[in-house]
């Protein structure tokens, strides 16, 4: 088969849904020969930052001289963006063929999910990347990457996000995120609310996990010369090129993880973490497009999301903004776009190409009456186009609302293709 119609036959496993339990991918994986045994894994759990987080980690590896993988979800206009190594998308032939080998032994009832991660730890194994860094597709007990005996373990700040399958609860959510944590191996974890550190806490300890967390083991701070990053017996300055106030605590993060790995056997000096924060690059995240007016794209996509764009927002100087916006529908769209609403001066809703979008119109009317002039655009590429023609070039338009959103924005922007079908 060719690439797109092996990519269209996995994306047909979408229907599968969510299923709890690894036996699936566990049977894949066996007929395969276990490749994911062959590799050396770090696993990343959590509800915002896991990309940037991993982007930052990745790039330090490869800074570090290590082969280093990073797989990741969803794409934002490609399939191929899923698995990286050393920052380049695998090629699309070498792609094609691991999948249909995946897919000739995957049984009938298994998920996208499970064969997307299978054809990741085919690839990586067979390039014999010395470290795979695999993000959790959701949750992390249940999920497909959680096969793998990771080195080390990562939790992102958790919050509400798909509370349909992982529990409504903070504490609930965090269990789940927690199911990452491996038997006496260290896990690193970001700034936590309460509830969900006590469970991490509590798992970890079950787990004989060390621990080392964002505020007492580690800490970043922005300065006017850069990000200072204090923890694991290091303090050096950093520059990341990724923008974003909130980028200092996923920086932080990575930064830790990669000294643990140097206390574990792998060699990580100071000048290759300063290297890889400066060269990681995570698209469709406070990610500029200069011009008249500039636009910004960030896929933030829950409440804390937006929350945090619109504190880096500050750093940006505008005299009006307007929002692009197309949403999921199965989100807490309403409680995400509030904190935007008070500060644009027109949203301009958009329906991306996905059966799960909520209509423009809804989204333009809530926004109407929540006091904020909007237009229902129609599509994405509709949708910028108004809001180009609607701004002065001192305003700021920003792309938002769903990462599907900003992809489908993104392959408009770059006169590149993109894939609709995604899981």
């Amino acid at each position: 088969m060719t690439y797109d119609e092996i990519v269209a036959h996995i994306f047909s496993r979408g229907r599968f849904g969510m299923k709890p339990g690894l036996e699936r991918v566990t049977a894949i994986l066996s007929r395969l020969g276990n490749p994911h045994q062959k590799l050396n894994t770090v696993q990343i759990a959590g509800t915002n930052g896991k990309g940037s987080t991993g982007a930052f980690l990745a790039a330090i590896m490869t800074a570090a001289g290590y082969r280093t993988a990073f797989f990741s979800s969803p794409h934002l206009s490609d399939f191929a963006e899923r698995f990286r190594i050393d920052g380049a998308e695998i090629a699309q032939p070498q792609l094609a063929a691991a999948a249909e080998e995946v897919v000739a032994v995957a049984p009938d009832e298994a998920t996208f999910f499970e064969l997307v991660t299978a054809i990741a730890f085919l690839c990586f194994a067979r390039e014999r990347v010395e470290l795979a860094i695999m993000e959790t597709g959701m949750g992390g007990r249940w999920d497909a990457t959680n096969v793998a005996a990771s080195r080390l373990s990562i939790i992102t700040p958790v919050s509400f996000d798909h509370c349909e399958h992982l529990g409504d609860t903070l504490a609930a959510i965090a269990a789940e995120k927690a199911g990452i944590i491996k038997p006496g191996r260290p896990v690193v974890v970001a700034l936590q609310e309460e509830a969900a550190l006590a469970v991490i806490r509590q798992t970890a300890a079950q787990q004989a996990a060390p621990l080392l967390l964002y505020g007492p083991d580690f800490d970043a701070a922005w300065s006017a010369e850069g990000l200072s990053f204090t923890g694991c017996g290091r303090s050096f300055l950093c520059k990341p090129a990724l923008r974003g106030r909130f980028q200092a605590g996923n920086a932080a993060v990575a930064l830790a993880a990669a000294l643990t790995l140097a206390a574990d056997g792998f060699t990580v000096s100071e000048a290759a973490c300063q290297a890889g924060v400066a060269a990681a690059i995570w698209p469709g995240r406070m990610e500029l497009f200069p011009g008249s007016p500039p636009l910004l794209l960030d896929g933030a996509h829950n409440p804390a999301g937006t929350a945090a764009l619109r504190e880096s927002l500050a750093d940006y100087s505008y005299r009006r903004l307007l929002l692009v916006v197309g949403v999921m529908a199965d989100k807490s769209w309403q409680e995400m776009l509030l904190p935007l609403l008070g500060i644009a001066a027109l949203v301009v809703a958009v329906s991306p190409a996905l059966d799960r979008a909520l209509p423009g119109e809804e989204l333009a009317e809530f926004s109407r009456r929540n006091g904020c002039a909007a237009f229902a655009a129609g599509d994405v590429a509709a949708g910028l186009v108004y809001a180009r023609r609607q701004a002065a070039e001192d305003d700021l338009v920003l792309v938002t609302g769903s990462l599907f959103t900003v992809g489908e924005a993104r392959a408009y922007l770059t006169g590149s293709a993109f894939m609709a079908i995604r899981g």
